[in-house]
């Protein structure tokens, strides 16, 4: 039997031990997931990077084994980092280190969800590359970080395919459903992040949804973004009959490198961070980012996105990102002007799924409707079948237990929305569920976007939505049958900027113009994961119709790749502006680009420099180039320390007293976001030609505002020669807050160098 002594000895440790778990277990609780950016590094390897992370945690953590339980992902291969969980003091004193550029806790982004290339009247792949060496011809690596590939899909086939080239690093990454097999010379490397993804949501078996521990694509939206930027040709595609053609990428000469870092549309920037990492690594030559953070943009140094695709730029690595989809001014993301940011807009293909009323009149609507209805049904207002208790406004919307069964049994129902951001699909599950057999949505803003529903339906606008109303109202048993839907091409006008598509001014430094540029976005078809059936509407499909600025992005990626592949020596600037100083700004009727849904004239802030055009980019003639030091310069007009600038570059740097400001940064755009009197904006173009020629300077002035050009001519006598010009801006009158746009054209009788200018008059 224990002494009193020994029994006394053994609470006071009993309750030593329980404060102890307490207050460790009060520590745990309180930590979130922290990005630890340190810049560059000039260890000799991972390893020891590794090592030197561990060291600077246990420092705030206390313990080696402490270091090394708290840390999830390391940066180590092209620049130093790590991410680990952090109470709000430990990560303070992380970011008070002098080694350290930033500290930001890791946020989550979104996956911004074969006739376009044809539309975009992009050179066949073969005439791009005939006269190309053997060896090059093949040479473009792009990496598409996403959801991951369905890598048995045909558009990933590598039949006649030469030899991976010799500067991938990468690798093929096993894991569930996938091995190295599954790679092949067409999908060269492909690895998965997801640890930074279950350290902020949890274990991914929690959601009860399919997915792969692997790089394998269990949502489709990773294998779509990749076959629209290198799927190879394959014939007789379709969308059980609709956009029937031949599917191939814009650039499907190119290899894919596939990062996933992304699980059920959600994206975590610790994961996005090591793609970034590896991706670099490996040595591809562009990186195609279809995500992005929720509005408002963070600031660079907080931004996984924009801190990695800073390093690929100074790696010589070209990225695109997509705008997003948030339909309103100032909610562009992914802005930092090393990124080419893109826009959506439409193509000239519509999908009409009309309604054929009982009185002969046929209204217009649009959605992807596959389903045929035999015969007429009966018409409902939702509104008229509500459910006991529930407002008939309420019961409008179609949401769960909101109709009466009773009332809408065999018929179809007719739905409005709530939000903008409603989930339109769900209201067909809630008419199924009450045993409706159809449904015709109001929808006046995204009316032709191509949503997939359970059952016949259809989105229709206000127009004919007052039509409907009437018929509804005269007739005492309205009926109507929804037809199947159809393709139809050319449309005009297209292509119009996409109601969903993020728009202007940059909500960090509205002197650079974003977006950058738009592409197609709307209704596009591409490879998809059979097994990812709840966007299809239940129906598993090897190649799916989808919209975003998502699919945008593919497009403005591929034609870098194929820029790249072109002229393998401009830089990621360059390549950037051969694509924005060569866009168009008009449509198939002659007319300036307008907006959806009304029409109304797009504006710099809608669609940057304009809609990509390849081939003219394939031949640009002047290019606003810039590097890593005019980035510097740029991030010191923002604010940037010396201590963030060097351990961002490595390098000591100090900040030009006073700095230069950012309209001087050399983009292919111009902004002055506060002109309050004469100012001189200046540019550098450099030559891309072949023998000497001359460029004459035109511009289309914004309203109140006198630009001079000095000089207007500017001659060229080889290659790579730069000229240097200013533009002096008097302004007239004031522009009440808004900003006024015009556009500056250097042409020389062959090419055309268009730079959009947006102005505030203070």
């Amino acid at each position: 039997m224990a002494s009193p002594d020994t029994m006394t000895l053994f609470r006071v440790l009993t309750f030593l031990l329980f404060i102890r778990f307490s207050l460790l277990h009060g520590a745990i609780a309180n930590t979130k997931h922290y990005i630890v950016y340190m810049g560059h590094h000039s260890h000799p390897n991972s390893k020891s990077v590794v090592r030197a992370n561990h060291e600077l945690l246990a420092s705030v953590v206390g313990s080696l084994d402490g270091a090394q339980a708290a840390a999830i992902h390391h940066y180590s291969k092209t620049f130093q980092g790590f991410s680990a969980k952090l109470t709000p003091e430990q990560a303070q004193q992380l970011a008070e280190s002098d080694g350290v550029v930033s500290v930001f806790k890791s946020k989550t982004k979104r996956l911004h969800t074969t006739h376009s290339w044809d539309f975009l009247a992009a050179i066949d792949s073969e005439h791009h590359y005939s006269h190309f060496p053997v060896d090059s011809k093949y040479s473009t690596i792009v990496g598409v970080v996403d959801s991951g590939v369905w890598p048995e899909s045909a558009s990933f086939s590598d039949k006649g395919w030469g030899p991976v080239p010799q500067k991938f690093k990468g690798e093929c990454v096993s894991g569930e459903n996938f091995t190295s097999a599954n790679c092949n010379r067409k999908i060269i490397g492909a690895r998965f992040h997801f640890k930074g993804f279950e350290v902020e949501n949890g274990p991914l078996e929690s959601f009860g949804e399919i997915f792969f521990r692997s790089a394998r694509d269990s949502e489709g939206h990773g294998t779509h973004t990749a076959s629209t930027i290198a799927g190879s040709v394959v014939p007789d595609v379709s969308f059980f009959g609709l956009a029937k053609g031949t599917a191939r990428g814009g650039a499907p000469s190119a290899r894919l490198a596939i990062y996933k870092a992304c699980w059920f549309d959600l994206c975590s920037d610790a994961d996005i961070l090591a793609a970034f990492d590896d991706a670099i690594h490996d040595g591809v030559d562009v990186i195609s980012l279809s995500l992005g953070p929720d509005p408002p943009q963070p600031s660079f140094f907080e931004d996984g996105l924009s801190i990695g695709a800073f390093h690929a730029f100074q790696k010589g690595i070209f990225v695109s990102a997509s705008a997003g989809n948030s339909f309103f001014p100032r909610t562009a993301c992914n802005i930092a002007p090393w990124i080419l940011t893109v826009a959506a807009s439409t193509l000239d293909r519509k999908f009409p799924t009309n309604v054929y009323l009982g009185n002969s009149i046929v209204l217009e609507g649009f959605s992807l409707n596959p389903l045929k209805m035999k015969g007429y049904y009966g018409l409902i207002a939702a509104s008229a079948a509500a459910a006991p208790g529930i407002p008939s406004k309420n019961a409008s919307f179609c949401k769960n237990n909101t109709l009466d069964s009773s009332l809408i049994k065999g018929k179809i129902v007719v739905c409005t929305l709530d939000e903008i951001s409603d989930i339109r699909r769900e209201k067909s599950l809630i008419v199924r569920q009450g045993g409706g057999v159809g449904m015709i949505l109001v929808d006046p803003l995204v009316k032709d976007v191509g949503f997939q529903f359970v059952i016949p339906a259809t989105l229709i606008g206000q127009e004919a939505a007052e039509e409907l109303q009437e018929y509804i109202k005269a007739e005492k048993n309205p009926v109507a049958k929804i037809s199947q839907s159809k393709t139809v091409l050319p449309t005009r006008p297209a292509p119009e900027v996409a109601v969903f598509s993020s728009a202007g001014p940059n909500v960090r430094n509205p002197d650079i113009i974003k977006p950058d540029i738009t592409g197609p976005g709307v209704n596009i078809l591409a490879a998809w994961s059979p097994v990812s059936t709840t966007p299809t509407a239940e129906r598993s499909v090897n190649f799916n119709i989808i919209s975003g600025t998502s699919m945008s992005c593919p497009h403005a990626s591929a034609l870098a790749a194929i820029v790249k592949s072109y002229r393998p020596y401009l830089s990621p600037a360059a390549i950037k502006s051969a694509i924005m100083t060569t866009a168009i700004v008009e449509d198939n009727t002659g007319h300036p680009i307008g907006r959806d849904p009304n029409g109304t004239q797009a504006t710099p802030f809608d669609f940057g420099s304009g809609h990509i055009n390849p081939v003219a980019a394939l031949d640009p003639g002047l290019v606003y180039d810039f590097d890593s030091h005019d980035i510097i310069d740029f991030l010191c007009s923002n604010g940037a320390s010396s201590l963030q600038l060097k351990n961002l570059t490595g390098d000591l740097i100090y900040c030009k007293n006073p700095p230069t400001p950012s309209y001087n940064f050399n983009y292919p755009s111009i902004g002055v976001s506060n002109l309050n009197g004469t100012l001189s904006v200046y540019r550098t173009v450099t030559y891309y030609g072949n023998g000497p020629t001359e460029y004459i300077a035109c511009v289309d002035l914004p309203t109140g505002v006198n630009i001079t050009v000095t000089p207007d001519k500017l001659r060229f006598t080889k290659i790579g020669q730069k000229k240097s010009f200013k533009l002096d801006l008097t302004p007239i009158n004031s522009s009440n807050g808004s900003f006024v746009f015009g556009a500056l054209r250097w042409s020389n009788g062959i090419q055309r160098v268009r730079s959009p200018i947006a102005i505030n008059v203070a």
